[in-house]
């Protein structure tokens, strides 16, 4: 966990500003400022506090919005001056209502896509809609699914000599088939990121 102690909160007059970065996909979400009560209120409770250099108050994310932020974790960078909080938005994380405040809905990154359909997949999943293709897929069970998964793989690897375009149609076939596997194997799409993570930590270590 974190250590307040080892925080740099001389420059900046007791502040420390505090990225706050979204835990499923990735993408930036804002900027507020953290002094040592907002870092131990967030700490504690699991809802990202910022000090409101405006207000000259403590104010969590949400509180009269409702549109909080979820604690998963938070990290110091290399100088300990400035903070990087991955937390899990509930609603939009502006407060003009857009999901970021760096940008409007529409700019999304790849890897938020990704995370979008991993839900449409889920709900596909839970209601059955009738004349959904995913529908079709749980309804014939994992041994299905995993036979789809796999002739997607051998499809993208013949599309080799297909050209480009058709390659990229074969490698998205294959990862909406995997969000599928994935989700009816109870396998959230971020734990598979958080271990390719850790292979990557392990194999290149800090300061190396």
């Amino acid at each position: 966990m974190i250590s307040a102690e080892k925080l740099d909160w001389d420059k900046m007059g007791g502040l420390i500003p505090a990225i706050v970065q979204d835990g499923r996909s990735g993408r930036v979400l804002m900027l507020g400022f953290m002094n040592p009560d907002a870092l131990a209120r967030t700490l504690e409770s699991g809802l990202v506090t910022f000090w409101s250099r405006t207000r000259k108050s403590l104010w969590t994310k949400g509180e009269t919005s409702g549109n909080s932020l979820r604690l998963r974790e938070v990290r110091a960078d290399c100088d300990n001056d400035t903070l990087l909080v991955i937390a899990d938005p509930v609603g939009p994380t502006c407060h003009r209502g857009r999901i970021s405040c760096f940008g409007e809905d529409d700019d999304h990154v790849a890897l938020e896509f990704l995370s979008g359909l991993e839900k449409i997949v889920l709900s596909r999943q839970e209601a059955l809609p009738e004349g959904s293709y995913t529908t079709r897929l749980f309804r014939e069970g994992p041994a299905e699914i995993s036979k789809k998964l796999g002739e997607e793989a051998i499809e993208l690897i013949l599309a080799s000599s297909q050209g480009r375009q058709r390659v990229t149609e074969e490698a998205a076939d294959l990862l909406y088939h995997l969000l599928v596997y994935l989700t009816q194997q109870e396998v959230p799409l971020a734990e598979v990121l958080e271990e390719l993570e850790r292979r990557h930590q392990e194999a290149e270590p800090p300061g190396k």
